[in-house]
């Protein structure tokens, strides 16, 4: 099985499965406080809206268990092919949702079903694809391999944000909340026919059909993960807690943020997070390889280090105009963010073993983030009593941040435990 072909599976469902996700939440502020949760305070219609959203994180470890299970047990590449159904199926349905104003409560509701199903299927996605990658990797460069799915979270986000503004730039006002908003939605149902295409193709990896033919598998993969590696799971909710509230927040709730306290238009909020996606297509897979030379810890240090000096002029340079806003989602969410995301997956896959390394590296990964996805509640609740404070959201981002230098200085040296022949010379990047 050709390797390009691998690499090519992992990153196709990994951007569709982020573009839907990610689609949710440029809907949340156009769309779906006005249609879903009316209400003559916007900002309580902005904070029930944001319910749902987190509740999507929320749904994340519940995917992990699920999908973890079925990943270790019958194989990594059954198990992203529900996710992709799974994730299709709830944004086709948004896609036809009726709307408060014609269903009353049921419609945001059922919304919230779908969201939540939506964060099940990506609890179980992010790992998968990992994995994919990485188990198939030739000696040498797993952490580019392990690098590509992570290209799925900027495509995956500029693709469902930008399909938006631009079924609303060919639309009216009236006709984009009356039927254009629901074109993305709908169009998703095509693209995971396309993702679970490519993947019927590919085979299981290898590292999972050795561990299958030794007859080693987990009975209940939760279980023996909590019973003998719960260390290890501690360990990844710690390190991803600190970047994970900086990465919701400029990912997502930044577009919220600069248009309602900085006054910046739409245009402008998403340029910037334009900007900042565009960067990480290139600071990714460049770091992605710079791991295999270079101790993966030294990089995430590194980057959570240089995000814990930022965080206060991070807030306070993007109210300071669009210009400073663009440099800084460039350098802080492009560069340093991008780095730090691009050794993630790689880095914590390595401290588990092959029999639960689905389920111990989705569960302590989406754990982290169920726990930052509530942070536009507690922002939008700091912004309403504090306003856009640089000190206030600065210290807030640091307080995490100091939580995941913490655990990587104590961390024990871990970045090739599980690849100890692994030399560190060059090697040639073999696709075929």
């Amino acid at each position: 099985m050709k390797k390009s072909r691998v690499l090519f599976a992992s990153l196709a469902g990994s951007v569709i499965e982020w573009y839907d996700f990610y689609l949710y939440g440029t809907a949340t502020g156009l769309v779906f406080t006005t249609l879903f949760f009316p209400n003559h305070d916007p900002a309580i219609s902005l904070l029930l809206a944001f319910v749902t959203f987190g509740a999507g994180y929320a749904a994340r470890p519940i995917g992990s268990i699920l999908f973890g299970h079925m990943g270790d047990r019958i194989g990594r590449k059954a198990a992203l092919m529900f996710t992709l159904i799974g994730m299709g199926g709830s944004s086709m349905l948004i896609g036809v949702l009726p709307t408060y104003a014609q269903v009353g409560l049921a419609a945001p509701a059922i919304l919230v079903v779908l969201r939540l199903i939506q964060g099940i299927s990506l609890g179980g996605e992010w790992g998968g694809a990992i994995l994919l990658a990485t188990e198939s990797a030739p000696k040498g460069v797993r952490g580019l391999y392990g690098s590509i799915p992570q290209l799925g979270v900027p495509i995956g986000l500029v693709a469902g944000s930008f399909s938006l503004t631009l079924i609303s730039s060919l639309t009216t006002d009236a006709q984009f909340l009356s039927w254009g908003w629901r074109i993305p939605f709908l169009l998703s149902g095509v693209l995971i026919g396309l993702a679970i295409w490519v993947r019927s193709g590919i085979e299981e990896t290898p590292e999972f059909k050795a561990q299958k033919d030794s007859g080693d598998l987990a009975k209940v993969p939760i279980i023996e993960t909590l019973k003998h590696d719960w260390r290890s799971v501690l360990q990844v909710i710690g390190l991803k807690i600190g970047d994970g509230f900086f990465n919701v927040f400029i990912m997502s709730y930044v577009l919220v943020f600069t248009t309602l306290y900085f006054g910046y238009s739409q245009d402008s909020a998403l340029t910037g997070l334009t900007i900042g996606c565009a960067t990480m297509l290139i600071t990714i897979p460049v770091i992605g390889y710079i791991s295999d030379f270079i101790d993966r810890k030294i990089i995430y240090f590194g980057g959570l280090t240089l995000l814990f000096v930022l965080a206060i002029p991070y807030f306070t340079m993007i109210g300071r105009g669009v210009g400073w806003f663009y440099m800084m989602q460039a350098v802080v969410l492009g560069v340093i963010w991008g780095a730090i995301f691009s050794t993630q997956g790689t880095l914590f896959s390595e401290l588990f073993p092959a029999k639960v390394r689905y389920t111990g590296l989705s569960v302590g990964y989406q754990v982290a983030a169920a726990i930052a996805g509530f942070g536009p509640l507690i922002w939008t609740a700091m912004a309403e009593s504090y306003g856009p404070s640089p000190l206030v959201f600065g210290g807030f981002m640091m307080a995490g941040l100091a939580i995941s230098l913490a655990l990587c200085i104590l961390s024990p040296h871990f970045s090739r435990r599980k690849e100890k022949d692994q030399t560190l010379k060059p090697h040639k990047l073999d696709l075929n």
